[in-house]
């Protein structure tokens, strides 16, 4: 079947239906990952969005319930352009086609994803919506007009979870160490990483206050990744201001940019995002270049935050954006990459290790700090 990808602006790219047949609006907006298309869909930090594959040929390796970085896909549609229609692995439990089926994702393949791209990075993410075959063109433009927009958007209340759970027991040959980890939209190889460090996980909602958090007395605290604008979610960063100098906090993408808020810092919406596993990105503190996974459209502005206060770690190769921070008074540092590389690259897998250590270290503070913030 027939089937058509409507931009806001008018411009349309036709295709064939895949997946669940129906219609699916979001902002469009595009990954440059060769491989983890299954971790990508069941990210919740897509939640609201319609994802775009650069690389041409998706679907080669099915589908696996190993994969899965949340209970469900949270893409609201899924372009490629050719889709295979054969599975090539010894791990594969369903072909891609009955994956998006069953879990109800609308999808369209032989799309032209190379002008698609290239319109997204010229004009910008924009809102879209997915139609199939008899669907009125300029009606499709109508409604992705009408479809929310990303900016001052809350949309991490939708996706956490409904109430507390405990993850891993921690490494056995490891001193073990209490971790809260806020679900803003948790991965779950995020989970899984920090469990190797020898965390013991209780996973809570992103409205548990840190007066509940710190009553379960967690030798750190975990800020996640996470869908929409972080501006709004004002209570969160309250909560984390409160948290700040009386437990170690490391926060990862959502997380990351609700850190910065927290230290009086501003966010801004990218033109189109850094979504792929091949973003290059300098640690500051050494020289060293970083392969990483990313996906956000957010960023911190570096120079909202004030210099005395917080250092800059981490800096966008391609586009000099903002990385990392940490506080020079404080144990919290975060990033706005994702170090669990899922999928992506391992060469930030150290950042865990250096949360255990500021863990550590923070055990034997007989009386920590407690510094006031303030947004600017």
């Amino acid at each position: 079947m027939k089937a058509i990808l409507a931009l806001e602006d008018g411009r349309m790219f036709g295709g064939r239906a895949f997946g669940a047949l129906g219609e699916a609006g979001g902002e469009v907006v595009f990954n440059t990952s060769m491989s983890g298309y299954q971790e990508i869909l069941t990210d919740p930090s897509y939640a609201g969005q319609i994802v775009v594959m650069t690389y041409p040929h998706i679907g080669n390796y099915g589908a696996t319930g190993e994969d899965v970085e949340s209970g469900r896909p949270h893409a609201e549609g899924f372009v490629a352009r050719e889709f295979s229609v054969t599975a090539s692995n010894w791990r594969s439990e369903e072909m891609l086609d009955a994956y998006l089926r069953r879990h109800g994702i609308v999808a369209i393949s032989e799309v032209d994803t190379r002008a698609l791209v290239r319109h997204i990075r010229s004009l910008g993410a924009m809102r879209g919506v997915i139609g199939g075959e008899g669907a009125d063109p300029e009606e499709l433009v109508r409604r992705a007009r009408s479809i929310p927009a990303m900016l001052g958007r809350d949309l991490a209340l939708s996706v956490t979870c409904a109430k507390p759970y405990g993850f891993g027991a921690g490494a056995p040959e490891r001193e073990p160490l209490s971790v809260v980890a806020y679900d803003y939209g948790i991965k779950r190889n995020i989970l899984v990483r920090l469990a190797a460090a020898g965390c013991r996980l209780t996973v809570v909602p992103a409205s548990t206050s840190a007066e509940d958090v710190l009553a379960l007395r967690p030798d750190g605290v975990f800020l996640s990744n996470g869908p929409g604008d972080p501006e709004p979610l004002e209570t969160p960063v309250d909560n984390i201001r409160r948290l700040l100098g009386r437990t170690p906090v490391f926060g990862i993408c959502l997380g990351h940019q609700l850190m910065g808020l927290a230290f009086g810092g501003k966010t801004y919406k990218l033109k189109f995002g850094h979504r792929g596993g091949n973003q290059p990105v300098r640690n500051l503190d050494n020289g060293r270049v970083e392969i990483t996974a990313q996906n956000h459209g957010f960023a911190v502005d570096p120079d909202s935050l004030d210099a005395g206060q917080v250092e800059l770690t981490h800096m966008n190769l391609n586009d000099q954006t903002l990385e990392g921070i940490r506080h020079r008074a404080v144990p919290a540092f975060s990033v706005q990459y994702h170090p669990e590389a899922s999928p992506g690259p391992h060469d930030s897998h150290y950042l865990f290790e250096e949360f255990r250590r500021l863990m550590l270290e923070f055990r034997k503070r007989p009386c920590p700090s407690e510094p006031t913030f303030t947004r600017s």
